[in-house]
């Protein structure tokens, strides 16, 4: 079994970069890939070496960002298939830029220690222009340093700082932030939030939800992951001294009390590493889907055994209250080997959905129905 997977990854490398959608899936395991009825899943995209951040510009450029790999990639459509084959790299070389965000056509890429504009983008994609600074007053810590941002409804752009440990008190850490779109302005929105790497606003009530990745070393369940909701600037969501709901951290949750801090929506799965997420409100899958929770579970590394390597849903009732976690997408995980790893999430124009995957290399396409390119 073990020959067969190696075999399988080095013919995986080398076609990669030549092959087309159908052969790359053909060399991934995607019958194993599990979706609730009606669904079903392609590869989309190919050749992107650590994929993450997924971000759609008005033209109809992708673009793709990477933690590890230190690039931005840009995607195009140009024979007009529906598929995003045409490969640009905007930026090589660096600091972790794995957050993205577009706003009146400029390029928002966010290193470990600063945030950097490219103008007028889908203009100039073999050709990029130099970047203007947008700020560079943030930690240079590489631990939980990959940075994630997003443009709100109040068109402040959204970054978080991460916790530069496992567990500690710093001032200026475990927090997002929120600043004008040239940098000025910078303020505190939420604190004790030790990891978010993926927020979104409620297309309904327009509030701000984020996942948050719980603190590591204390057992294979706990503490879990979060789900959170922030309807107002000024909360504090216990880190470090609370996890989850009610776990009070050994050795900062001594006399706390974790009713004093702002709750999870949901508690995810432990450890699953939950990163991309999103509000579906596309009109493609079923209508039962509109509005549920879809969220990128990277996936454990410090469980006995594995858990997440899967897109999760939640579910909420009429009063907007979560009453169910469930898989939407799994199988990346098989038994103990992991071939795939999902990392964010976008909704296409059409109401697919893609899914990129930084172990493969790939973005993939789920999709309900017929609707296949």
């Amino acid at each position: 079994m073990a020959a067969k997977w190696f075999t399988a990854t080095l013919a995986l490398i080398t076609l990669i970069s030549t092959g087309t959608a159908a052969a790359v899936g053909g060399l991934l395991p995607m019958e194993l890939i599990r979706l609730p009825p009606g669904f079903a899943i392609e590869v989309y995209a190919w050749d992107l070496p650590n994929a993450r951040t997924l971000v759609l510009g008005e033209q109809g450029t992708l673009f793709v960002g990477t933690r590890r790999a230190g690039r931005v990639y840009a995607l195009t459509d140009e024979d007009g298939d529906g598929r995003h084959d045409r490969h640009y790299t905007i930026a090589s070389g660096l600091n972790m830029p794995n957050g993205l965000a577009l706003r009146d056509g400029s390029l928002y890429v966010a290193a470990v220690d600063r945030i950097l504009r490219y103008e007028a983008i889908e203009d100039h994609l073999a050709d990029p222009p130099e970047p203007v600074l947008v700020t560079d007053e943030l930690p240079d810590d590489s631990h939980h340093g990959w940075r994630y941002i997003a443009f709100g409804p109040d068109d402040k752009l959204y970054l978080a700082i991460g916790a530069p440990c496992n567990v500690c008190l710093e001032p200026g850490y475990a927090e997002i932030r929120r600043m004008d779109p040239d940098g000025d302005n910078m303020e505190t929105f939420a604190r004790g939030v030790r990891n978010t790497v993926g927020f979104t606003w409620h297309p309904q009530t327009g509030e701000f939800w984020f996942t948050d990745n719980g603190r590591d070393w204390l057992g294979d369940n706990r503490p879990p992951d979060e789900l959170n909701r922030a309807p107002q600037a000024g909360l504090h969501f216990g880190f470090p001294y609370c996890h989850g709901r009610n776990i009070k951290d050994p050795e900062y949750g001594q006399g706390q009390d974790c009713t004093d801090f702002t709750p999870p929506e949901q508690e995810l799965g432990p450890h699953v590493a939950a990163l991309g997420v999103l509000f579906y409100d596309g009109k493609q899958f079923p209508a039962q889907y509109r509005h549920r929770a879809l969220i990128a579970e990277h996936g454990s590394w410090n469980r006995s055994s594995k858990i997440g390597y899967r897109v999760s849903q939640v579910i909420f009732d009429q009063s907007g209250q979560a009453v169910d976690y469930r898989p939407f997408a799994e199988g990346w995980l098989d038994r103990e080997r992991v071939w795939g790893r999902p990392a964010y999430l976008l909704q296409m124009p059409d109401g697919s959905l893609l899914v990129s995957d930084d172990r493969a290399g790939v973005i993939y396409r789920i999709y309900y129905g017929g609707n296949r390119l």
